[in-house]
């Protein structure tokens, strides 16, 4: 009986130990400390961005992948400055970017047909499925952003003109005007109506117009809100202006070492649902908010829709030349098929 008890006592310490491990196995696992991704962002957290795209979409990235990927979000310029931030991602210095290509001029062209002014799109999130449609579509856009792995793609809605000190109602107005406009399509067009481009980053434009450094900008209504331009601008006219595009970009060696379930997780967040999502939660929702914030600070802004004849005379200075010249130039660069790229633009933008 002795011995019988002995090995009886032998097996059960033995299947004790079996689920020692395997308890402690499951703890260790479950207790794995998550991914985290570092996020670069020009913009306050406070911002309309901030409030309804970046942290929402942060928290969705988290969601999707069972909370083993934690975005830790640098706002205001904290990690890069605004400018620096393609480049800071590649370089590793942030693993994910927010990008706003009009800092770069010139270095994704083909993908600058999203900026041609007077295109039929209407809202940051149909601009942004042309855009993120056109990336997908065409491997010359592909090429122009592979320093870094794109999660997304998105536009604003076309821009309105601000200014400080007096309105713009029709083309003469603009003449010799100093605005703010980003480079590219929207640079040409400013210059084809009369008016000096001024290339600022956008955190510095509420000094420069109240200091009179410029006399306006395109501007969209989330950055309106975000960097309170309102307090310096009294006068928004609905102008045929371009949008602008931007992407959310990751470094790409950080990227290949997501294992690949968590990289599908992100990306179904990401890619044309993430792309929309960031167009019509950054901007399309933000002109709301702004007239909130007005009325909530004792301000008030006079907005001007241009007549339909006035808004022709603008189109036909510096409307469809600038696709025309854009045409020639991609031709000229060896873009063979730039006009079958406009083309589907324009089409895509009236779906």
């Amino acid at each position: 009986m002795a011995t019988r008890t002995v090995k009886m006592s032998t097996s059960f310490v033995g299947v004790f130990f079996i689920l020692i491990i395997s308890v402690l196995g499951y703890v260790t696992v479950g207790a794995a400390k998550p991914i985290t991704l570092t996020f670069a962002n020009q913009n306050p957290d406070t911002s309309w961005s901030g409030m309804n795209a970046i942290g929402p979409w942060a928290k969705q990235v988290e969601k999707a992948t069972n909370g083993r990927v934690k975005i830790q979000i640098y706002y205001s310029q904290t990690l890069t400055k605004g400018k620096d931030t393609w480049g800071a991602t590649k370089a590793g210095i942030a693993d994910i970017g927010w990008c706003f290509h009009g800092y770069w001029p010139g270095m994704t062209p083909t993908a600058d047909v999203i900026s041609l002014p007077a295109l039929p799109f209407k809202t940051a999130e149909k601009g942004s499925e042309v855009l993120w449609k056109l990336y997908d579509k065409y491997p010359s856009i592909q090429k122009e952003f592979a320093d870094n792995k794109v999660l997304l793609l998105f536009t604003s809605n076309p821009y309105i003109l601000i200014t400080s000190k007096k309105p713009v109602q029709k083309l003469e107005d603009i003449k010799g005007m100093k605005i703010r406009m980003s480079g590219g399509p929207p640079t040409d067009m400013l210059k084809a109506l009369g008016g000096t481009p001024m290339l600022i980053p956008m955190p510095e434009n509420y000094i420069s117009m109240q200091k009179g450094v410029i006399d306006g900008m395109g501007a969209p209504w989330e950055a309106i809100h975000g960097f309170r331009l309102y307090e310096v601008a009294k006068y928004y006219t609905a102008t045929p202006f371009p949008a602008v595009y931007f992407s959310i970009a990751m470094n790409k060696n950080k990227w290949k070492k997501l294992p690949k379930d968590i990289q599908d997780a992100i990306m179904s967040v990401s890619g044309l649902k993430g792309s929309k999502f960031w167009g019509r939660n950054f901007f399309d929702t933000a002109r709301d908010g702004v007239m909130k914030k007005v009325e909530s600070v004792g301000k008030t802004i006079e907005v001007y829709e241009l007549p339909e004849e006035e808004r022709q005379r603008w189109l036909e200075k510096a409307g469809k030349p600038i696709w025309e010249k854009w045409v020639k130039t991609m031709q000229s660069k060896g873009l063979s098929n730039a006009q079958e790229i406009l083309d589907t633009t324009v089409a895509l933008s009236k779906e």
